[in-house]
């Protein structure tokens, strides 16, 4: 098995970064497969603290780091992050980096757009507002603009006017400011003079080293919890985030058979709004906060804390076909007298172990709760643990804890 997938299976910030770090010592190329800069990674290295949003992890590593095609990019924002970690001691270029030229280029326009509409909606959704909403609703309309475009100056004008005429539209409905085509195409090719010598045709690249036995590690970006198509919408992402993402994201369909290795947390958290069935908002749910370090990465938001959902866990388990599980933030739970773990829902009186797709059914659901004694010792560092910490681990997949 040379392909390795590590996705989240809650709502994102479950320490994939960690975990990705940890094997890329030992893979060949590092690849982010969906997304885009809304999703922020700390990792330690060296001694020294890491905060990336675009950039492939395996980079700290020495490691080949891939942007594919699953991902949209925001030309600012990926130079700047490149300034930056060259700032702090990491020069990254072509030969540590490969873009895919086929992936869907960030307009300043597509953050507006997402201000505008997140502000016009009857309940938020919580987006991190960096446009990702809208870039990837372009490329579903068939009107994004592609970093290849970058390239040829005609194209690229014909193209960003075919754009901008649609999100001006959009945000003269809504009240809002409307943007020039010419400063935009002044930036965009100042952008690309720095942005081409980056791009590949990621695909070819990833199919060859695939060929050749080369270890590919695939980091994904937010959670399944957060899918498009199986997340808790709309309170979701724009892209696919599971395990199957990885090959049409990245043009490699070989990744399709790739060991799918699921990032979870003790707990639960979650940013912004949308439902979350073990929220804590008491003391309890402040501990697991301050104690965890719940602060976004990119916004410093503080996240919404609550138990562990054994039964959306599972739920992610079975649609992402997640083949083992990474436990983070077990320490977290030290010290205290008991635990909750949600193992199903009750609906209008009727037991049920899987989440409810209506929102109207959402509304109404109870979780269902096993209750665990806690532990007062540190798990801080431990590399052998009494039974009892895995107890969370047995419950995530079945109630009966028959089998991991």
């Amino acid at each position: 098995m040379n392909k390795v997938i590590v996705t989240g299976v809650q709502w994102g910030d479950e320490g994939k970064g960690r975990i990705v770090d940890l094997l890329a010592e030992t893979a060949d190329c590092v690849v982010r497969f969906n997304g885009g800069h809304n999703a922020g990674h700390t990792l330690v290295v060296g001694g020294k603290t890491w905060k990336l949003a675009l950039l492939p992890c395996g980079l700290l590593r020495g490691k080949l780091g891939v942007i594919g095609n699953g991902v949209v990019v925001d030309p600012q924002a990926l130079l700047a992050e490149i300034d930056r970690i060259a700032a702090e001691g990491l020069a990254i270029g072509p030969d540590q980096l490969a873009v895919a030229d086929n992936a869907t280029l960030l307009l300043p326009s597509h953050i507006a757009l997402d201000a505008a509409q997140e502000a016009a909606r009857t309940q938020a959704i919580g987006t991190t507002g960096r446009g990702i909403g809208p870039a990837f609703e372009d490329r579903a309309g068939r009107r994004a603009i592609r970093l290849a475009d970058l390239a040829d100056p005609a194209v690229l004008r014909g193209r960003l006017e075919e754009t901008l005429r649609y999100h001006n539209a959009v945000l003269a409905a809504l009240g809002r400011s409307v943007f020039e085509l010419e400063p935009m195409l002044a930036a965009l090719l100042e952008q690309a003079r720095r942005i081409l010598p980056y791009l590949r045709p990621a695909w070819k690249l990833l199919n060859e080293a695939d060929e050749a036995g080369r270890r590919i590690l695939f980091e994904g970006a937010q959670a399944m919890l957060l899918d498009v198509e199986h997340g808790t919408y709309p309170f979701v992402t724009s892209s696919g985030t599971g395990p199957a993402q990885a090959a049409s994201g990245s043009g490699l369909g070989s990744a399709a058979r790739g060991h799918a290795l699921g990032v979870c947390k003790a707990y639960a958290t979650r940013v912004g709004g949308g439902p979350f069935p073990t929220e804590l908002d008491d003391a309890i749910g402040d501990r697991l906060r301050e104690r965890g370090g719940e602060y976004g990465t990119n916004t410093g938001r503080p996240r919404r804390c609550g138990w562990l959902d054994a039964a959306l866990l599972r739920q992610s388990v079975r649609v992402g076909g997640i083949a083992s599980l990474a436990l983070t933030k077990l320490d977290v739970l030290d010290g205290m007298d008991e635990l909750k773990i949600c193992t199903g829902y009750r609906l209008d009186g009727v037991l049920r172990d899987d989440y409810p797709a209506g929102l109207a059914e959402r509304g109404r659901i109870e979780p269902v709760y096993e209750t665990l004694p806690g532990w007062q010792e540190s798990t801080r560092g431990a590399r052998l643990l009494r039974q009892e910490h895995f107890e969370l681990v047995f419950n995530a997949v079945s109630p009966k804890r028959s089998r991991l």
